[in-house]
């Protein structure tokens, strides 16, 4: 295997006998052969989107596993062994129909037996591409695809998709079967941000349309004793399901890691067993599932692979996959998914451990903050607030990531945080005040509702008549996986500049891929809170 898609690839190099999220070697090799079978299945629907024959089971397949091969989705061996006997019937079933006279071998190959099969992953993957630029931006496209896939997945399932965002992902996948040059490959990996834009767009749309804006709530880190079921990952609409299925059971539903937005959809709040948010980012997850006591509900990605202590008490949906898990299967024919299991399963479970108390607000997407625009313009015409510092993006486990806490700390008190994604779970218990009522940590919610920072910054930058590289903002971003990549490019093809970005640069990123990044945007690595702050304008 050969894997560095994630910001803990082993060296900041790569991953070669197990993945540091806990994949093993054949699992990353099988999807590094999923992502070759799609990106033949992306040659065939883009000849037959051209003859009037678009696949919309190619669509939703090749979105789906995408998701699936995310950093910290899905373990399961036999899935992706399904999946690719899928892929095969599916690219086949849409040649039948078309001519194509692709010659690239992703839309020819073919096997149904296992040996083979491994065989073939071994050979397809990151490394077969010898030119190291033209490697670094295949997979940097493909990656940031990667995140459009999840983002776009989230919005499929509340009923509403785009046909331009999956003909962008089919195209991108299918540009890097190609002998593309370094210049078409990098417009292709900003036409990934430009896309990357709407898809964030069209995902704040399903979820506000579905359950309201999200508003401006204290939520509660305290538990009751009650039976409880733990959400985790970023799928409202399991959120809702699992809230409706819940209801007057006796069983009470805490969110944990990205789903603690959900809190503040006012669609959530009618259930009073809707307790608030237990614990923390993803990478604490062990320690704190074994404490819940109760069932815990997987979304999405974000899956640690399991101590066996609690094993029995993990529940996955969706493209979520652990082998030896049990797995709530999808929904069929319109219906919800079916929770009963786990409603019963949590009735029988002793009540959580507390794990803390206090409140934390939250809800501070664009629709809220923009409600105080007024407040804001005047706060910083008066010199009230100097500068927002974005500090977006995911956690994680190493350390080093204490280097954000220290940051937030350290920014003075004339500045605000704006933030999204999980690596919020950094600083957002630090008591940071407000200022003259505005609080100093804007919390806009999941990773991809990085988009309302965008259009918060947009909105600032026309009120006073400026680029929004002009604006007193600042970016600090953390990262950890593939849709964080897709934020970034979105941010990119945006036209901002001066990013900091870190813990450490993107292993998949060559010296001269990165050379281009920097003078054309300035981007930067971080380094220490000392050097930093002045280097971000954060102090006066």
């Amino acid at each position: 295997m050969f894997c560095y898609q994630c910001e803990e690839t082993i060296n900041n190099t790569g991953c070669t006998t197990a993945g540091a999220c806990g994949k093993k070697g054949d699992v990353a090799n099988l999807q590094d052969l999923l992502i070759y079978l799609m990106k033949g299945i992306s040659v065939c629907n883009i000849e037959a989107r051209k003859q009037g024959k678009n696949s919309e089971e190619a669509d939703k397949f090749i979105m789906e596993n995408l998701f699936a091969t995310i950093t910290n989705a899905n373990f399961d061996k036999q899935y992706f062994l399904d999946k690719i006997q899928e892929a095969i019937k599916l690219r086949e079933k849409i040649k039948e129909s078309i001519s194509i006279d692709s010659q690239h071998d992703s839309v020819s190959w073919q096997s149904d037996n296992e040996q083979e099969i491994l065989e073939k992953a071994e050979k397809i993957g990151i490394l077969s591409t010898e030119n190291e630029d033209i490697r670094s931006l295949r997979w940097l496209l493909t990656y940031g695809i990667k995140g459009m896939a999840a983002y776009s997945h989230h919005a499929y399932v509340l009923g509403v998709k785009d046909e331009e965002i999956f003909k962008f992902m089919q195209e991108g996948l299918a540009g890097t079967t190609k002998e593309l040059s370094v210049d078409e490959l990098v417009s292709l990996v900003m036409k990934c941000g430009e896309i990357g834009v709407k898809t964030m767009a069209l995902l704040d749309k399903a979820n506000t349309s579905a359950y309201g804006n999200p508003e401006p709530t204290s939520v509660n880190l305290g538990v009751r004793d009650n039976p409880s079921i733990l959400i985790s990952g970023h799928d409202l609409k399991d959120m809702e399901e699992l809230l409706e299925q819940t209801e007057g059971t006796g069983v009470d539903v805490y969110t944990h890691g990205e789903m603690l937005p959900a809190n503040a959809y006012p669609a959530f709040k009618k259930y009073s067993h809707f307790v608030g948010n237990y614990g923390n980012a993803w990478w604490k997850q062990k320690e704190e599932f074994e404490k819940f006591n109760g069932p815990i509900l997987l979304t999405t990605n974000c899956l640690v692979p399991p101590r066996d202590s609690y094993k029995d008490r993990v529940y996955m949906t969706g493209v979520v996959g652990f082998e030896g898990l049990k797995h709530i299967p999808d929904r069929k024919d319109g219906n919800a998914k079916d929770f009963l299991e786990i409603i019963t399963h949590a009735k029988n479970c002793p009540a959580p451990e507390k794990l803390e108390e206090g409140e934390i607000t939250i809800g501070f997407a664009h629709n809220a903050t923009l409600s105080v625009a007024d407040k804001i313009v005047e706060a910083v015409k008066t010199g009230k607030i100097k500068r927002f510092v974005v500090m977006a993006g995911c956690d994680g486990r190493h350390n080093e990531r204490e280097y954000y806490t220290e940051f937030a700390r350290a920014l003075p008190n004339d500045t605000v945080i704006l933030t999204a994604g999980c690596a919020k779970y950094r600083y957002n218990k630090l008591d940071l005040g407000d200022i003259e009522g505005i609080p100093r940590l804007i919390d806009a919610g999941q990773c991809n509702d990085s988009y309302s920072l965008v259009v918060i910054a947009q909105k600032l930058a026309e009120v006073f008549g400026v680029g929004i590289n002009e604006l007193p903002v600042s970016y600090n971003i953390a990262w950890y996986e593939q849709k964080a990549v897709l934020v970034l490019l979105s941010l990119l093809s945006l036209g901002v500049k001066n990013i900091m970005l870190g813990p450490k640069l993107p292993a998949f990123v060559s010296p001269n891929v990165l050379n281009v990044l920097v003078e054309k945007f300035n981007i930067q690595p971080n380094s220490t809170v000392e050097e930093d702050l002045p280097t971000l304008k954060a102090v006066a």
